[in-house]
């Protein structure tokens, strides 16, 4: 039976019986059809190309990117820079352990470096990428949004959120996005411009200072004061893969013990919504961090809906691009997957979607169905519990392991696919002065 069609029961015995409630088999049978909603976007005018299709924005707008920042640099180019400023090689060293262990750009703290052009040299070697416009708290203080504006006056979001064990700072890797999905606020006003690779680390090292000083509640209470960021995922504003270079010497930095942040691959999550070429560039570069594809639907009658860049790259080649990273990295994969009130979440497309890993072997992949924040109605808004409880079990049962995710900061509009700056946003931030 083809999915998504109706049972219909054909009788041939013209015998009647009797059921409860006074119901023989004369009555007519009455057939259903599970409710498809189709996407739209709500409140905005989704941006088309000359043939009507939604536009993707592959290539940023050409902007002024940010001075040069530490972070930017390899190692050796951070010598050769203090070098050409008239100093020791080893001065690199210093600015390095000062920013990536004590998370300072701080003249005045780093009283190991001459007093005498100290504020020059910190100057040109850490220049001020973020400004701080405002900061919203929920979960009783265990997760923080910041809002950012940057050296231009573009805005970006970050999400820091303490779990038992953990704590994950979730990033943005450009300033907009260009992949325009109508159910994703961050894409409704295209991409302004990728972020440096320095203003990408830049927000970690913002969150793990703000953690020393106990912003996230007294660090003593979990039984250490050197707590910090354990995990990232590149899960904010933008499309990661579509800021590659930039977003891979970020993770590189974050994962340089000796000239960074010294973190683990492992605890990385590196996010697409398909973009099949820089998957497979991805599972090339030897840094095991953990992938996730946000798919959302497993079939490209909806998907293409869903997810513009799916009119590129179908579910199909999505999906092996995926199964691909695993095979080169032996690390098992994620799916991303939001559940819809009937729009995705029909037990034939669980079905659908178990078929699809379970083709391409076991033991690769693990689903991460998420449910929507929901909006009053609203065609996007959270599947029904029961329904949500189908899909997930439905998964489980066809062995591909499924666990649904809860999403932190939806009261502070942080959460997955929330993240957009508003006119109240800019309206504060036009009062901010950019920090030199």
């Amino acid at each position: 039976m083809p999915h998504g069609t109706a049972h219909v029961v054909h009788r041939r015995s013209p015998r009647r019986r009797r059921y409860p409630g006074g119901m023989s088999d004369s009555t007519p049978v009455r057939t259903t059809t599970p409710r498809q909603v189709r996407p739209r976007t709500e409140g905005w005018t989704q941006k088309v190309d000359a043939e009507g299709k939604p536009l993707l924005q592959f290539a940023a707008p050409k902007k002024g990117m940010p001075p040069a920042h530490l972070a930017d640099m390899t190692p050796e180019q951070r010598v050769e820079k203090v070098k050409s400023l008239g100093l020791p090689a080893f001065r690199a060293g210093q600015l390095e352990k000062h920013y990536f262990q004590h998370y300072t750009s701080d003249p005045a703290q780093m009283t190991d470096l001459p007093a005498y052009g100290r504020e020059e040299l910190v100057h040109e070697m850490l220049p001020n990428l973020l400004t701080e416009v405002r900061r919203l708290e929920t979960d009783r203080g265990d997760t923080i949004k910041f809002l950012w504006k940057l050296h231009d006056g573009a805005l970006v979001e970050s999400v820091l959120m303490r779990y038992p064990g953990r704590i994950t700072l979730c990033v943005s890797s450009q300033a907009g996005c260009g992949m325009n999905c109508p159910f994703c606020a961050t894409g409704q006003a295209g991409l302004t411009r990728n972020m440096s690779a320095a203003e990408i680390v830049e927000q970690v090292v913002r969150a793990n200072r703000l953690i020393a000083e106990g912003g996230l509640g007294d660090p003593r209470r979990v039984g250490h004061d050197d707590e910090r960021v354990t995990n990232i995922v590149f899960m904010g504003m933008g499309e990661p893969l579509a800021n590659y270079n930039r977003v891979m010497q970020a993770v590189r930095t974050m994962v340089d013990k000796k000239h960074g942040l010294g973190m683990s691959a492992r605890g990385i999550t590196v996010s697409t919504v398909g973009l099949v070429p820089a998957i497979n560039k991805l599972a090339a570069e030897d840094i095991p961090v953990t992938f996730a594809l946000s798919l959302h639907a497993p079939d490209d009658h909806l998907r293409d809906e869903m997810i513009p860049i799916n009119s590129r790259w179908k579910v199909d080649e999505a999906l092996d691009a995926a199964r691909g990273y695993f095979d080169k990295t032996g690390r098992r994969v994620s799916i991303e997957y939001a559940l819809i009130k009937d729009m995705n979440d029909h037990a034939w497309r669980a079905d659908l979607l178990a078929s699809k890993l379970n083709e391409r072997g076991r033991g690769w992949v693990h689903v991460n169905p998420i449910p929507l924040n929901p909006t009053p109605g609203s065609v996007w808004t959270a599947s029904e519990p029961a329904v949500q409880n189908e899909f997930v079990r439905r998964l489980n049962e066809a062995g591909i392991p499924t666990t649904l995710r809860d999403t932190r900061g939806k009261e502070i509009d942080g959460a997955c696919g929330q993240l957009v700056a508003t006119e109240e946003d800019r309206d504060v931030a036009a009062t901010v002065p950019v920090l030199d």
